[in-house]
């Protein structure tokens, strides 16, 4: 098992980078407790996996210090550092039965076959492969390889973490939800440090502890799946988390009342931050918009309604920018003279796109 720290850890694939586009990785400080689950979220591009990999070993960081238990295994090996991936697409050895490639891992370490058997059994017990332990791998399905993959990083007893690079991606949507649940079961068994890289915030959010959202190569979010949707600390934040995502308008800030266009929201309290700080947005999460027709409000124009069951998704115009509203399933939503009334707590400001305290 392992306590994974990152001490001002930053990577760039040129020698020397000038500018702030060019760090694959922008400095970052963190601390991964031992026994953790935890999701790398984030787009395409954003350096989830080249922070993974500077984890794991196969890329070596170009600044800053990895270290598992206090130890700096930063220029290390991966093999030295006794953890275990599982990548997007399974690795298995097709001419093997099931048996024999979670049996493999320990078989290349030497370890007693009384031992190797008896690890077998409780990992393919663990996982429910216990019908097709005989088979061979060839001919499985996607996500019974995906559980082969997942067994033969667990089968070392001294693994100290397990990296995910995307597991789920070839997995057939309904089966997801199970092999997902399977893995948190595991933990919980296993208690080993486990982090998730995926791109998809709803495997992130019901896998994670503690969610790490990465954007353009920073970090620029950590907490739990609560606290991103309530209180995101930058504007990315707020649009990724959530669907639909958090409306972000630019506005003028003064002391505790915001500029919208020529509409004024009154803030709970006040802010220092002003417009000669940087670029001023307001947040608000369509959660947190009541629709009315009349009264006092945000004056808007309804483009659109996106009945989906449970509640109604409500696309309008506020002096021409986009925003949106969620209405309950009954809820009758007027042609005209509609307003959005925001919940006053639940409107964030942001200065340069980070939250405003």
């Amino acid at each position: 098992m392992a306590q994974i720290q990152l001490e001002n850890l930053a990577h760039s694939y040129l020698v020397n980078p000038t500018q702030s586009w060019q760090w694959a990785l922008k400095p970052m400080n963190m601390t991964w407790r031992q026994g953790g689950a935890y999701a790398l979220l984030g787009p395409s591009g954003c350096g989830k996996t080249t922070l993974l990999n500077v984890i794991s070993g196969l890329v070596t960081p170009s600044h800053g210090r990895i270290l598992f238990d206090g130890r700096d295994v930063s220029r290390i090996p991966t093999e030295a550092r006794n953890i275990a991936q599982v990548f997007q697409f399974p690795v298995v050895y097709d001419t093997m039965t099931v048996a024999d490639n979670l049996a493999f891992p320990l078989q290349n370490r030497g370890v007693a076959k009384a031992t190797v058997a008896a690890r077998v059994r409780q990992v393919g017990h663990m996982l429910g492969l216990e019908p097709i332990m005989n088979r061979r791998a060839r001919g499985l399905t996607a996500d019974l390889q995906q559980k082969v993959s997942l067994g033969r990083g667990l089968v070392r007893s001294d693994v100290g973490a397990i990296l995910f690079d995307e597991p789920l991606t070839v997995i057939d949507p309904h089966l997801k939800w199970q092999l997902r649940a399977q893995i948190r079961r595991v933990h919980a068994e296993t208690d080993v440090t486990m982090i998730y890289v995926t791109h998809d915030q709803t495997e992130a959010l019901t896998f994670a502890d503690s969610v790490v959202v990465m954007y353009q190569g920073e970090v620029v979010q950590i907490g739990t799946p609560q606290e991103l949707f309530d209180r995101p600390a930058h504007t990315f934040v707020g649009y990724f988390i959530g669907s639909p995502g958090m409306n972000v308008l630019p506005a003028r800030v003064e002391g505790d009342r915001a500029h919208i266009g020529s509409q004024v929201l009154q803030l709970a309290q006040g802010i220092a931050a002003t417009a000669s700080d940087g670029k001023m947005e307001i947040g608000i999460r369509p959660e947190y918009l009541r629709v009315e027709r009349g009264g006092r409000g945000l004056p808007v124009q309804v483009r659109r309604v996106d009945d989906i069951g449970r509640i109604k998704i409500v696309h309008c115009l506020l002096e021409g920018m986009p925003i949106a509203a969620i209405a309950g399933e009954d809820a009758e939503i007027p042609a005209d003279g509609v307003m959005l009334v925001p919940e006053q707590t639940q409107i964030h400001v942001y200065c340069n796109s980070h939250r405003v305290e």
